[in-house]
Formats: C-alpha cells, structure tokens, sequence
C-alpha cells in the first residue's frame, strides 16, 4: 500500500536516481522482516537450501550494498552485481528507462560497477547471521578488457569465497561482443578456465540470453553440461522489440518486463528439452505474479528471479509471490514445490 502512494513521486524522478534512492532507503529504513518459512516452498539446489524460489535478479544491487536488506524483503536468494575485476562507470546516462504503458524497461546500463575490491570490502564486513538465504555473485567482464576469459577467472578467484554461487554472465547485450562468447567454441574455453580457477566446490550458474536460435541452445546445454555447470539461468533482457506503446520503445538497450515473458518462457522450454530435463533451470524474465513463477516452475524452473516488475508494484512483490504460490500448488494437490518442477516441460 505505501509504496502505491509513492509511486508517483518516484516516478517523478528519472529511473536511474530513483533506483539509487531506493538502495539509500534500504540502507537506513528500518525493515520488518517479509520472510516466509513454508515447508511447500523450501527445497535444495545446487546443494544450497532455499526457503523459498523466489529471487532477486542482478543489476538492482549492483556493488553488493544491501543483499541482507533484500533477503528480508522475503527474497530466497540474492544475487548482486554484475560485478567487474576493475570498476568501470558504464554507458552514457540516461541508460534506463520506464516504459509504464508496457510494464518494462530498458537498459543499457554497461555493466556499471565500483570493482571486486570495493564489493568484497563490503561483503566481508556483513554479519555472518543477516544473510538469511543464499547469496549469488553475478561476475562480468570490463568493457576495454584486452582478455575477457581472464577477467572472469579473476572474478572467480576474487569472489568464490564470498559467494553461496557465482554466476558468470555473458548475455547482457550491453558490453559489445559479449555474448558471442555464448558461441560453442569460445563457450567451451571460457567455462574449463572458469572451473578450473575453482578452489573451493562454489556452483557456478551460467546466465544466457533470450535470442538465441536451437542450434544455439543445444550447443550451451552440451557444453555447460560437460563442463560441470550447476544450472542455467534462462534468460536475460531482449534486444528484439515487440510491439510497444511507450515513447521509450526506440532506446537502445536490453527490454526487460512483461513483454518479455512469453519469450523467456519458450526459451526456459527449449532448455527444458534439449537437456531432456538433466540441467537444472532458472526462470528469469517478465515475472510479475504467482501464475507466472508457478508457469515457468511447471515448464521446468527450480528457481525464478523477479527485477522489472518491482518497480511497479514495490518491494513487496517477493513474499505476494509466495504467498500465493503456495495456494498455486495446493490446489493443484503438490506437497512441495519439487514436484512442480518440469510437470509441463
């Protein structure tokens, strides 16, 4: 209810700043705990315990400055950054925008970001017992990087220590070329670096993007599969444009938000498939409701991430979501949420 009322002034701000204030107001607003412990939701993933599915995407808490804060927002996992071996201040503002008639946004954020060194100074200094979930480590390359494979083992060995799981993500369309290292060949030699730079058993989750053709996903699945790849997060933002109202649907950048929905969820089924079920899923993009989390849990997601949608209906949104999928799978006779997964896959 507050946050209906506060919408509009927010709104009144451009999306970047208002984004800001929000990590501020995280910081210092006192806030009661949302988290719900149900044993129809919990389950174990990647060999991590989850209270819930319901998770934060990367890119609002870029610099992992508030990933205790987001887990009491009734979160079952964070995952911060896009974080990067050097700090880098990205694209060009403005680089993110509301599209309000279309309940999305664009990015092209750039992988902005203080570095490793200022993250894990942080990260360090949280009390062991505020972090009530499992937190992810989304690592990057920088943008004038002369070796892109590198900066990710740095990233590993930087943040394996700290991280519940790291994800290495090379879907965003933001840093040119980046995701023609979802190509088979580059794929196969970025992903044996990264494990091997491993010291510890850290899963390790690998982020791929929405346009992709089948010849592409098979050749992901195989690799990530030989590779000993953890799960696939399926999928990030867009650069196809459906139609859209917004004076903004011109921009440049990844579309984030219900538009993107009915294609993440294709591709989440496509992965389904050409893993014959073997590699475990996570469902990210366009989830704004339960019937779209328990959608893409029955079309073979473990997990789901939600960003986009809560700027339109506030920090809330994570425990509404569980909450109501719990109704979800008693009325359709489930005990636990395992048994959901994949049931239409």
């Amino acid at each position: 209810m507050f946050y209906q009322i506060a919408r509009p002034l927010l709104f009144q701000l451009d999306a970047e700043t208002a984004h800001n204030l929000s990590i501020e107001a995280l910081k210092f607003a006192p806030i009661p705990s949302l988290r719900m412990d149900s044993a129809a939701l919990s389950q174990t993933f990647a060999g991590l315990v989850f209270a819930n599915p319901v998770g934060l995407a990367p890119g609002y808490d870029k610099n992992g400055e508030v990933p205790s804060e987001i887990l009491r927002l009734g979160f079952g996992f964070a995952e911060v950054g896009t974080l990067t071996p050097l700090p880098q201040q990205g694209n060009p503002r403005p680089r993110l925008f509301r599209l309000v008639e279309d309940a999305a946004v664009i990015n092209r954020m750039g992988f902005n970001n203080e570095g490793q060194a200022a993250a894990i100074a942080r990260l360090r200094n949280i009390p062991e017992n505020a972090l009530i979930g499992p937190l992810g480590i989304n690592i990057g390359a920088n943008k004038d990087s002369a070796d892109r494979v590198a900066d990710y083992v740095t990233g590993v060995q930087n943040m394996e220590s700290l991280a519940d799981y790291l994800t290495v993500n090379i879907s965003s369309p933001n840093t040119p070329g980046l995701r023609a290292l979802q190509d088979k060949a580059a794929l196969d030699d970025l992903l044996a670096k990264v494990m091997e730079a491993r010291t510890q058993d850290t899963p390790v989750f690998l982020k791929v993007a929405p346009d992709l053709q089948p010849s592409d996903i098979d050749d992901i699945v195989a690799v990530a599969m030989t590779r000993g790849i953890a799960a696939l997060i399926v999928s990030n933002t867009t650069i196809s444009r459906p139609v859209l109202k917004s004076r903004h649907a011109g921009e440049a950048g990844g579309l984030s938000g219900a538009p993107l929905r009915d294609m993440a969820q294709q591709r989440l089924l496509e992965f389904r498939k050409a893993s014959g079920g073997q590699m475990p899923l996570i469902g990210v993009g366009g989830i704004a409701s339960a019937h779209d989390a328990y959608a893409r849990i029955r079309a073979g997601a473990s997990l789901v991430q939600i960003y986009s949608a809560l700027v339109y209906q506030g920090p809330g949104l994570a425990r509404k979501i569980n909450r109501d999928l719990q109704h979800l799978l008693q009325a359709d006779g489930f005990i636990n949420i395992t048994q959901a997964v994949g049931v239409d896959g």
